[in-house]
């Protein structure tokens, strides 16, 4: 099953630095990287506003535990935003290249 899984960072170096690495290592066909999101949460008993930077990333779910620990690996943070969505409808030719990109 195809997924898409969302992650925040806190700046573009460190996204960009994720992103790299997760299609270079087939973890990931895609890797979306927005900039400028704003987060909203509590942390350690506190209100926070962060200005961060999104990550879509598209791959498949049979690769998501190696995914998220290599996520977890790369990431500054100590608790990483990874949450997967599955895909269940896609464009077949998108579907297959993410098959043939993971490859």
């Amino acid at each position: 099953m195809f997924q898409l899984v969302l992650s925040t960072c806190p700046n573009k170096d460190v996204a960009h630095n994720i992103a790299q690495h997760l299609v270079t290592e087939k973890l990931a066909a895609c890797v979306n990287i927005i900039p400028e999101v704003t987060s909203v949460y509590i942390w350690q008993a506190e209100l926070q506003c962060d200005d961060e930077v999104q990550l879509l990333i598209k791959t498949d779910s049979a690769k998501f535990k190696r995914l998220n620990a290599r996520i977890n690996e790369l990431h500054p943070y100590d608790v990483v935003e990874v949450i997967a969505l599955n895909i269940q409808q896609g464009d077949t030719h998108y579907l297959n290249w993410i098959t043939e990109s993971l490859k």
